[in-house]
């Protein structure tokens, strides 16, 4: 069974609200980066980074991708394809805003904390998700920027469908067997 959380129209709402809601505690991102997390924080970070854009009025956005292939700890469980990471600046002594689609034990988020290092120290790190599912947490993370939170069971699934991969642009809820 597939619900529907999100539809298109409240994710670009969504979308919109955390972009000011970023700007708003990094007035003109001028010591501030993004970056989104590969591969499914790219989507949501891209749109981001877009809404951003015109609310600081040219002035230039550090965004970069991050992958955190092989910084994750389920690696040997499950075969993960690398991804591009694309970082062309420093983060040394800059405010980092991460971005992904979907918290939910933290795993991924450790694995980026590891990954973002490789690239100096940062003065602080922040989280935006689209979703956060509040139960489940493995570890002690919590995002920063929350487009949804939602309490889901371990047999349930949150899907981020982005019209520019997937053909739709929505969230879901699957039931898994």
């Amino acid at each position: 069974m597939i619900k529907t959380i999100l539809k298109e129209e409240q994710l670009q709402l969504s979308i919109q609200r955390l972009a000011h809601q970023i700007l708003e505690n990094h007035l003109s991102l001028e010591n501030t980066v993004i970056i989104g997390l590969q591969p499914r924080g790219r989507f949501l970070s891209d749109k981001i980074v877009e809404a951003l854009s015109p609310l600081v009025d040219g002035s230039k956005i550090d965004y970069g991708r991050l992958d955190i292939t092989f910084y994750r700890d389920d690696i040997r469980k499950e075969l993960h394809m690398a991804n591009e990471t694309d970082i062309r600046f420093s983060i040394e002594g800059k405010a980092v805003v991460l971005v992904d689609d979907v918290l939910w034990t933290g795993r991924t988020i450790r694995a980026a904390l590891d990954a973002l290092l490789t690239f100096g120290r940062p003065k602080c790190v922040e989280l935006c998700v689209l979703i956060n599912r509040r139960f489940g947490r493995e570890l002690p993370i919590q995002a920063n920027y929350i487009g949804r939170s939602i309490d889901t069971f371990d047999s349930q699934k949150v899907k981020v469908l982005w019209k520019e991969k997937d053909g739709i642009s929505e969230v879901q809820l699957i039931e898994q067997d």
